[in-house]
């Protein structure tokens, strides 16, 4: 049985969950979100909870359904109500990050700029070497997120590159090092 599945999930005061069939609309102060599910989960809102359901709880694949969504859900209140951030550090010498309207304008390292374009869903601010990424959607800010740090992810020789705050890098010792110590 799903641990997970079985345990209800509160809603919080200002959002709304509604359900109809296997779609579930949630919304909140910070947006708006819906995702169907599969037909063998049942969503159901009592009082201030949502109870998430299989069909069998003794199929292997339902009793993975059933925690995934219960876990879907859990994501999609807490992000319209509260919502997610994400932050990237930008590291290297001539490296710069700018907001161009909704778009992030990178210098890092070749020959032209690049231009990421945010969905709208995904709102980013830029300090100095910091980006952060903010949205309801936990999902979507993971892809745009990680799509941002694809551009030029870290090296471990100096360890210049776009890397989440507090990600660690492991650094390996240079050619002069090794030549040396041999």
């Amino acid at each position: 049985m799903s641990r997970i599945g079985k345990k209800p999930i509160t809603i919080p005061a200002g959002v709304t969950v509604s359900v109809e069939g296997a779609r579930v609309a949630v919304s909140g102060p910070k947006g708006e979100l819906t995702r169907v599910f599969d037909k063998d989960v049942s969503v159901r809102v009592v009082e201030q909870s949502v109870a998430v359901a299989v069909a069998n709880e003794t199929d292997q694949r339902q009793r993975a359904l059933w925690g995934t969504s219960a876990a879907h859900i859990h994501n999609m209140i807490q992000g319209v109500a509260v919502g997610f951030q994400k932050q990237l550090e930008v590291n290297g010498v001539g490296y710069r990050v700018a907001l161009q309207g909704t778009d992030i304008k990178l210098e890092v390292g070749f020959s032209h700029p690049v231009i990421y374009p945010l969905p709208k869903e995904v709102q980013a601010t830029v300090e100095k070497n910091l980006i952060t990424l903010k949205s309801a959607d936990i999902e979507r800010l993971g892809q745009v997120a990680a799509a941002v740090r694809a551009i030029r992810p870290p090296e471990p020789y100096k360890g210049k590159g776009i890397k989440y705050l507090g990600e660690v890098i492991r650094r390996k010792a240079g050619k002069a090092v090794k030549a040396a110590a041999a």
